[in-house]
């Protein structure tokens, strides 16, 4: 059974980056497109980004494109989520996605402050 952990998030001013990062275990990774997430209070969940199984094919939000860079180190078993020029809309708990088992962890809070 794949397991996932996020960490990484943090409070940040607008304009800053972070770089949260999602590490699996209990599964094999390598077979697995990746995805984060996010949900802001009061909102649905919705895509964020999505790296393929070799990293070479990535996928992003129209509202994060040119601003988030999603990839990955399956020797690591870590998936990362690059963060830039970040604004408070960027707010939300940031989950990470293993697509094939379907698996989600518990989430990383980032708070943007204008």
């Amino acid at each position: 059974q794949v397991q996932l952990v996020e960490s990484g998030g943090g409070l940040v001013q607008a304009g800053g980056s972070l770089r949260p990062s999602c590490a699996a275990s209990g599964g094999t990774f390598d077979r697995y497109v990746m995805g984060w997430f996010r949900q802001a209070p009061g909102k649905e969940r919705e895509f964020v980004a999505s790296i393929s199984r070799s990293g070479g094919k990535t996928s992003y939000a129209d509202s994060v494109q040119g601003r988030f860079t999603i990839s990955r180190d399956n020797a690591k078993n870590t998936v990362y989520l690059q963060m830039n020029k970040l604004k408070p809309e960027d707010t939300a708990v940031y989950y990470c996605n293993a697509r094939g088992p379907d698996a989600w962890g518990q989430g990383t809070l980032v708070t943007v402050s204008s």
